[in-house]
């Protein structure tokens, strides 16, 4: 396990908040929820007894995060992350992380 700073921790939080943030306002703005973004909890399920959404809004919301966030999404990925908006952001996360080391390979 590796050691990080409570600046580098802070900056991480701060940045999961702002990514969560943003995928909130990208679901409001993409879907019929007629709801802000701090009437959602980061662990709200999508479908079910969540937000209610059906197999239309998963399609929605696929084409939506991958265009605003652009990642692309494979089918294993949606159904494994794409159950809550916390999961959503894990992936999300880890989509970012994968950038920066290709970019960086590519550099060096």
């Amino acid at each position: 396990m590796t050691k990080i700073t409570r600046s580098e921790a802070e900056r991480i939080v701060k940045h999961r908040a702002a990514l969560m943030h943003h995928l909130k306002q990208t679901l409001i703005y993409r879907l019929p929820l007629r709801l802000k973004a701090d009437e959602i909890a980061d662990d709200t399920a999508l479908f079910g007894t969540g937000l209610g959404l059906d197999s239309v809004d998963a399609l929605a919301i696929a084409v939506a995060i991958e265009r605003e966030f652009e990642v692309t999404i494979a089918d294993e990925d949606f159904f494994t992350s794409f159950r809550s908006l916390n999961l959503i952001v894990d992936f999300l996360l880890r989509a970012q992380d994968e950038r920066t080391l290709q970019e960086q390979e590519k550099v060096a």
